[in-house]
């Protein structure tokens, strides 16, 4: 850091029910973030200005959630309630959401009631009534995390490595290697295949051993294929994460994939972590199938 402070920061976690708004809200009060739940969206602006005439809460990361529970009225002058904070406010729109048949399942499974249903109103049909009260939210959002496929931890990580992080207002840029026979992360904006790419796991020397080993690496060094698909991603890169960064883009996921996510994936992520790391200052990389670290 250069000693420039770090500017005021709101984050508004939105999502439709059952989503995993609490559980992102959750991680953004252990980060430090002053967190309130339902605020009611006309009284955002008022907050602001009571937060920064109070010396306990002005210099802090604020966090809001802001869900269906407000008046629709309210919900669909989203964007002229954004229009009415401080310009010099470092404000990100978070929304998080699921498929209608997980959202369905998590009600049964909790046993809880939708905030819309009612006994006029179906739980299928408070669903789908609240994606469209939301609309307003899901197209101003910074980032979009589909939690469909993601446990408790996989959210709580990834809002941790992305939202939570402290920066002064950069973009921040998650290198995430992965097996294509666990899934794609669904959340991911670039995705990389590198499964044509010689394979350590035929040598019996490095079969149980990772990208992150010196002789995985030396092995992945010598191939040639290895070295041009490096070339291109990072060329790639370098050309359009800048343009990124200068759209006002708050977080890009590349995702690089191997058949297992041990060797090729997690070597590639280290190689890009290297170069960017320099380039940009919230540049991070996840192993999300490497053995230890993945969630069942």
């Amino acid at each position: 850091m250069d000693g420039t402070p770090t500017p005021a920061k709101l984050v508004i976690v939105s999502g439709r029910s059952g989503s995993g708004k609490s559980t992102a809200l959750h991680v953004l009060e252990d980060a430090g973030f002053y967190c309130i739940d339902n605020l009611p969206a006309l009284l955002l602006p008022e907050l602001i200005e009571q937060a920064r005439e109070s010396d306990g809460i002005a210099n802090k990361r604020m966090a809001v959630s802001i869900d269906a529970r407000n008046m629709a009225g309210h919900l669909s002058r989203f964007g002229d309630i954004l229009r009415m904070l401080p310009q010099d406010l470092l404000t990100e729109v978070i929304y998080l959401d699921a498929d209608d048949a997980t959202l369905i399942r998590r009600f049964s499974e909790t046993r809880r009631k939708h905030p819309l249903s009612n006994r006029n109103t179906s739980l299928n049909e408070a669903i789908a009534a609240e994606r469209t009260l939301l609309a307003a939210i899901a197209e101003r959002a910074a980032l979009t995390i589909d939690t469909s496929a993601l446990s408790p931890h996989d959210l709580r990580e990834l809002v941790g490595r992305t939202v939570a992080v402290e920066t002064d207002g950069s973009m921040v840029i998650l290198f995430e290697s992965f097996g294509f026979k666990h899934g794609i992360p669904i959340y991911a904006d670039m995705v990389f295949d590198l499964r044509c790419l010689p394979n350590p796991h035929w040598n019996p020397a490095l079969r149980r051993l990772s990208g992150l080993d010196e002789d995985v690496a030396h092995f992945l060094d010598e191939q040639p294929e290895v070295g041009e698909m490096l070339a291109d991603i990072t060329a790639y890169l370098d050309r359009w994460l800048p343009r990124f960064a200068r759209s006002s883009r708050s977080y890009v996921t590349v995702a690089l994939g191997c058949t297992g996510g041990q060797h090729r994936s997690v070597y590639m992520c280290e190689q890009l972590e290297r170069h960017f790391r320099d380039l940009f200052p919230g540049v991070q990389v996840r192993h999300r199938d490497l053995a230890g670290n993945r969630q069942n």
